[in-house]
C-alpha cells in the first residue's frame, strides 16, 4: 500500500551514479526517454520530470502503483516507490506519516527510513526519523494498535525522502529490473530460436543498454510446428520492456541452407549449422549497423556448446560473439525467463534435434569443419539475408 493521495514515483537507478557527470546526464535523458514510452505503451498517464539523480513521475492516484511498475519495468531502473509530496516542513512530514500510518498500519513492529539532501532546512533525518516515528506511534495508539519499533527488521518501512523543494513520504518499493538505459550502447543482434534460452540473452544485453536487433532462421522443414509464430511472440514479450527499441524482428528463410548440410554433412553438420546461424548474424548486422551477436548459449548444455565447440563456431565470424548466459544453469535460465514471460512461448520443439547427426562432435576441429562444411556456407548466408522478412511486432497489451 503506498499513503493515501500519491501523486508521484520516486525512480531509483544504480549503475548510473558510478558514471561521469556528463556521461549520467546523458545516461538520465535516454532513461526519460525510455519512461515515456513504456508508460505511453501501458496507457498510463505520467509526467516524467528528469531531477539529477532521482527521476520522478507526477501522476495520479489511480495509475500511481501501476506507474511504479511500468517504471520498475524499465532498464537501468533498480527500484520505484509511489510516493506522496508534501512541502519540506517538518510539521507537515509529521502530519502525513501520522495518516499514512492510519491507512498502512495495523500490527507489528515499524521504522522510518529518512533521508535529507538539503543541508540548508532547520531539520536533519535524524529529527524526522524521532518526530515522525513518535507521530506514526501516536497514531497506531489512536486507532487500537499497540505500535512498536524495529529498526533491524521492520514490518513497515516509512521512508521519507527530503528535498528543498519537496518531501516525498512512501512505504512501498517496487525492485527494478536494474541495468543501463538501453539504447546507451550500440546495438546488438540477436539470434532468437524461439526455444527458452535466446529471449533471457536477449534480456539480459538489453539490460546492460545495447538495444537488439532480433533475427530468427526459419529452418524450413526442419522447424517445429508454429516455431515462427512463438519465436516472434517471445519478442513480443521482450518488447513490453522496451516498446520503443523493440520494433520488429527479421525473418530469414534458412531451410534450404539447414537441408543442404543435412544432405551433404554425416559429421560435423551441427557445429556447421550453428557456423551458418553465426554468418546469417554477422550479415544482418553488417545490413542494420550493429556490433555484435548474442546467443543463448551456455557452455555443455548442448553438444554444440562445448567450449573447443564454442571456439570452432566462433571462428565463422569476425564479429564478437556474446554470450550473457555462458555460465548459467539451466535452472536459473528458466527461473528468469519466468520472471520476464518468455517462458510459456517458449517451451516448443525447436527442431533442432533433427538436425543432429547420431553421433554430434563434442571435441571439433576447426580445421576438420572447414574440410567437411560447403565452401559457399558464407554465400548462403548472404543469400538467405538477401531474403529476409521483416517483421512488424505489435504490442497488443501490457
Amino acid at each position: 500500500m503506498q499513503p493515501p493521495g500519491a501523486d508521484v514515483v520516486l525512480v531509483r537507478h544504480g549503475d548510473m551514479g558510478s558514471k561521469s557527470r556528463g556521461v549520467k546526464r546523458d545516461m538520465e535523458h535516454r532513461l526519460g526517454e525510455n519512461l515515456r514510452a513504456i508508460l505511453a505503451d501501458r496507457g498510463l498517464d505520467g509526467d516524467v520530470e528528469l531531477t539529477w539523480s532521482r527521476p520522478r513521475v507526477h501522476t495520479t492516484e489511480d495509475d500511481v502503483t501501476a506507474v511504479a511498475e511500468a517504471a520498475a519495468d524499465t532498464f537501468g531502473v533498480v527500484s520505484a516507490s509511489p510516493a506522496l509530496s508534501v512541502d519540506s516542513d517538518l510539521d507537515g512530514i509529521c502530519d502525513v506519516l501520522a495518516e499514512t500510518a492510519q491507512v498502512v498500519y495495523d500490527d507489528g513492529a515499524f521504522a522510518v527510513d529518512a533521508r535529507r539532501s538539503d543541508r540548508s532546512l532547520p531539520f536533519d533525518s535524524e529529527d524526522v526519523q524521532r518526530e515522525g516515528g513518535q507521530a506514526i506511534w501516536d497514531a497506531a495508539e489512536a486507532a487500537g494498535v499497540d505500535p512498536a519499533v524495529d529498526l533491524e527488521d521492520p514490518d513497515v518501512t516509512f521512508g521519507v525522502e527530503v528535498r528543498e523543494e519537496a518531501t516525498f513520504v512512501y512505504t512501498d518499493t517496487v525492485d527494478g529490473v536494474g541495468g543501463l538505459p538501453l539504447g546507451t550502447q550500440s546495438p546488438l543482434v540477436v539470434l532468437v530460436s524461439g526455444g527458452i534460452d535466446s529471449p533471457v540473452a536477449a534480456f539480459e544485453v538489453m539490460k546492460r543498454g545495447s538495444p537488439i536487433v532480433p533475427v530468427y532462421v526459419d529452418l524450413g522443414d526442419y522447424g517445429g510446428p508454429d516455431h515462427r509464430a512463438r519465436a516472434v511472440q517471445t519478442v513480443r514479450d521482450l518488447a513490453r520492456f522496451a516498446p520503443n527499441h523493440v520494433e520488429s524482428a527479421w525473418v530469414v528463410p534458412g531451410g534450404d541452407a539447414v537441408a543442404h548440410l543435412v544432405e551433404t554433412m554425416d559429421r560435423g553438420r551441427m557445429l556447421a549449422h550453428r557456423r551458418f546461424l553465426l554468418l546469417v548474424g554477422e550479415a544482418v548486422a553488417e545490413m542494420v549497423g550493429a556490433t555484435g551477436v548474442v546467443t543463448g548459449e551456455a557452455i555443455g548444455q548442448k553438444s554444440s556448446q562445448t567450449t573447443s565447440n564454442l571456439a570452432v563456431t566462433d571462428a565463422a565470424t569476425t564479429l564478437p560473439v556474446h554470450r550473457p548466459l555462458l555460465t548459467w544453469d539451466k535452472h536459473d535460465i528458466t527461473a528468469l525467463a519466468r520472471e520476464i514471460g518468455t517462458f510459456a512461448d517458449s517451451t516448443i520443439d525447436a527442431g533442432c534435434n533433427r538436425i543432429v547427426p547420431d553421433e554430434p562432435a563434442v571435441d571439433g576441429s576447426l580445421d576438420q569443419i572447414r574440410a567437411l562444411e560447403p565452401d559457399d556456407l558464407w554465400e548462403r548466408a548472404r543469400d538467405a539475408v538477401d531474403r529476409a522478412e521483416r517483421v512488424v511486432v505489435e504490442r497488443t497489451g501490457p
